[in-house]
């Protein structure tokens, strides 16, 4: 089996990476009514790519990742992207997201955090913060545009690491926001994603189920409609302390995962 790990930390694994990556990509595409151009923050491995290169109508995916050697690592050694990195509509850049955004032109459907952890020393934390998703993600976004990012652990021991304050902080930014969760059992926890726009989601399972059919290339292995609105449906625990958090990140107040991160390479 392969496994991607970065700076000490499990990224994904061959077996159940569809899990992470079918959650992050399919319900912000689902709820979208017709997206055609997705900017992909990190997602190095190119998994996210191929996901929302299933979507039949997305005429453009920009993926951004600053890290040259995962990248031609992930293009070499995972056989279930190779299509992905070769796909015409896949403009792959590497810079600094935060960097790469702010000086592109043009709006994007969607946006998507496909970013490590913010960890103590890591170069991540500054894109979950308040200030970025409101200076410089939001207006990059078009009208009905909808930014999803993954949001770390969302298990009943670990969501207040940070699943409960990047929520909080989008909260600030958009008027809209869903938090949801599944089991990934290569992470050996529940996992986090928070969803967010300016324009109310309206979804019931079968609009999604009608969506999937006519919209997506190929089959989706966990997603339905059923499986979205039961991982939007949060337990009591973590949905209470999502109500509950007042924390919000800033370049100077940020919560970290404990993690090793760039600076504790030797």
């Amino acid at each position: 089996m392969q496994v991607l790990v970065i700076d000490g930390k499990m990224q994904s694994a061959e077996v159940d990476e569809f899990i992470y990556h079918e959650c992050l990509i399919h319900p912000a595409l689902l709820c979208h009514p017709n997206p055609q151009n997705v900017f992909i923050m990190g997602g190095g491995e190119g998994s996210a790519a191929r996901e929302a290169l299933k979507h039949k109508s997305i005429e453009k995916v920009v993926m951004c990742d600053i890290d040259q050697e995962v990248v031609d690592f992930c293009r070499r050694h995972l056989t279930v992207n190779q299509e992905a990195f070769s796909n015409k509509k896949l403009d792959l850049v590497i810079n600094d997201a935060k960097a790469e955004i702010e000086k592109r032109n043009e709006k994007f459907d969607v946006i998507v955090g496909d970013l490590a952890d913010p960890v103590e020393g890591g170069p991540c934390y500054q894109l979950y913060t308040k200030s970025f998703y409101e200076q410089i993600l939001k207006p990059k976004l078009n009208d009905n545009g909808i930014f999803v990012t993954q949001a770390g652990p969302a298990g009943v021991f670990t969501h207040k690491e940070v699943f409960s304050s990047i929520y909080n902080t989008i909260k600030q930014v958009f008027k809209y926001v869903v938090a949801y969760s599944a089991h990934v059992p290569s992470f050996a926890d529940t996992w986090g994603w928070v969803m967010a726009s300016d324009q109310p989601f309206c979804f019931n399972a079968e609009e999604i189920d009608r969506r999937v059919d006519e919209r997506i290339d190929g089959e989706l292995l966990l997603l339905n409609g059923a499986a979205f609105l039961s991982s939007a449906t949060l337990n009591k625990a973590v949905s209470q302390s999502l109500m509950n958090e007042t924390h919000v990140y800033t370049e100077d107040n940020a919560r970290f995962l404990h993690g090793h991160g760039v600076a504790n390479k030797n």
